[in-house]
């Protein structure tokens, strides 16, 4: 399939997880990628999904760099603009978890959750609409706790949640331009993220809530970014609860 040759995606957090897999599937309909990751840490992963990218018969550009500071999200589209001369698809799949209560939260902790959480994705979300040609596409992965009433992550899902409202604004001010804005909310989803957050007793009660007693997979979540990129394009402004059944509003 090639819906999106010729055609610019970047994708923030790209190398690995769900967004090395959103990487692979843009490149595979076609799409050059910019691949964006946040630190050295991370930078084997990311050559390897550029080398995917490449594969796929795409052409991919590595980037990395802190989202949090908005000059390295301007730094991020400029080096897009300049490689590929443009940006068609845009795709944040950054996010931090914490799973803690509020008694126990500290101020830099609160700080860095809506730092990578909200400010990042709220400047992502301006630089594409800086950038983004007429017709294009910007995505926000947020999470299904949006629609959950539970305990321990106020800093996760409450971080995430203004997403929501920017997104709104930013479809309806960049719809003269044909841009569409949406975000998908995963459920849980079987990434190292997950694990680290939750006891083996509450991984098998979130399992138990999706159907077929399963996490989401990174698999079930790529397909749609693919969809809202192509076929989909009518769709903006929504948030795209893609849990299983997990939660629903």
């Amino acid at each position: 399939m090639t819906k999106l040759a010729g055609k610019t995606a970047v994708v923030a957090g790209g190398g690995k997880n769900l967004g090395g897999l959103v990487s692979r599937h843009l490149a595979g309909l076609g799409a050059n990628v910019v691949v964006h990751y946040n630190s050295p840490s991370s930078e084997a992963e990311a050559r390897e999904t550029a080398a995917a990218v490449e594969a796929a018969g795409a052409a991919a550009l590595l980037f990395q760099g802190d989202l949090t500071a908005p000059s390295t999200v301007t730094e991020l589209f400029d080096a897009a603009v300049t490689e590929f001369g443009g940006v068609d698809v845009a795709v944040n799949t950054v996010g931090k978890v914490l799973r803690k209560p509020i008694l126990e939260t500290s101020e830099a902790e609160y700080d860095s959750m809506l730092d990578i959480n909200a400010k990042a994705a709220y400047f992502f979300i301006k630089e594409a609409g800086r950038t983004l040609r007429d017709g294009g596409t910007l995505v926000t992965i947020v999470t299904a706790l949006l629609g959950a009433f539970t305990d321990g992550y106020s800093t996760y899902a409450g971080g995430k949640s203004p997403v929501e409202h920017f997104n709104r604004a930013a479809a309806k001010e960049f719809a003269g331009r044909g841009i569409t804005v949406n975000a998908i909310a995963p459920g849980p989803m079987d990434t190292p993220f997950f694990y680290g957050q939750e006891t083996p007793e509450r991984v098998e009660f979130h399992k138990s809530q999706g159907m077929g007693g399963r996490l989401t997979l990174i698999e079930d979540i790529a397909p749609i970014v693919d969809f809202l990129a192509t076929d989909g394009h009518w769709i903006t402004g929504q948030t795209l609860f893609a849990n299983g059944g997990y939660t629903t509003r």
